[in-house]
């Protein structure tokens, strides 16, 4: 009889687990949302159970992962476009996705640069500012980031004269790396990742009107777990909101609760 129970016991504990790991989710997700959405998926275990497994990259690489077969439950883009990509290949649920987020241009210079404030207008001398160095920023083909820079710059009238000395990286957080470690005289990046990055300061913002407007869609993926769900209920929820604006993103939904 002793031998019995311990068997059923030892299945019992051996099962356990694997009920644990049915109860997580993978997200995929704008590199430049990273900070802000590790407090977000903490909270949402802490609230629920359900373990957020997060990869973060370009959106367009995210993009194309998911349309490869890559497991992700959610996916979250740092522009429509690349949402919409999604949308057209079906690797997304349309009826799940909703633009979430927004934020800001901005002109960033290492801590211990010479650049002051730059009034970020049509046709201003951005090529004499950066000189002979380099502007650091996401590649401009795929890279939201990269897309809104040359956009505003096109806009204002300057891409041309500085489009040679670009430093196009693989994502926003990696042309931030590059300003910090004063390897780029000047970076375009967004003003979250200005804000947690110590190394850096904002010089200048882009005028909301020079670029589109930068959005944040999130939806979850045809593949997705039923938690998928849950999540996306919490990253509208008034808890979310909270710290999203903490970390200087604008919440663009009206909080579930």
């Amino acid at each position: 009889m002793r031998i019995f129970v311990a068997l059923v016991l030892s299945c019992l504990f051996a099962v356990a687990p694997a009920s644990a790991q049915e109860k997580t989710i993978t997200v995929f997700a704008a590199a430049s949302l990273k900070n802000a959405l590790d407090d977000v998926n903490a909270a949402f275990t802490r609230q629920s159970g359900i373990k957020v497994v997060t990869s973060y990259g370009a959106s367009s690489a995210l993009a194309r992962q998911i349309e490869q077969g890559a497991p992700a439950d959610v996916f979250a883009s740092a522009d429509r476009d690349w949402m919409d990509y999604s949308g057209q290949k079906k690797t997304i649920k349309r009826d799940t996705r909703v633009n979430l987020l927004g934020n800001r241009l901005v002109l960033i210079a290492p801590k211990d640069s010479k650049i002051d404030k730059v009034e970020i207008r049509e046709g201003f001398d951005l090529a004499g500012l950066v000189g002979s160095g380099r502007i650091a920023t996401g590649e401009v083909t795929s890279v939201p980031a990269g897309k809104y820079a040359k956009s505003a710059l096109e806009k204002l009238g300057l891409w041309a004269s500085v489009e040679k000395r670009f430093a196009m990286a693989d994502n926003v957080r990696a042309a931030l790396a590059l300003v910090a470690r004063g390897e780029a005289v000047l970076g375009i990046v967004y003003k979250t990742d200005a804000r947690i990055e110590p190394g850096v300061r904002i010089v200048g913002t882009f005028p909301p009107d020079s670029h589109p407007a930068i959005v944040y869609p999130v939806a979850a993926t045809v593949t997705a777990r039923p938690e998928a769900v849950t999540y996306l209920n919490f990253l509208r929820s008034g808890a979310a909101k909270a710290v999203f604006e903490r970390y200087g993103f604008t919440f663009l939904v009206q909080p579930t609760s």
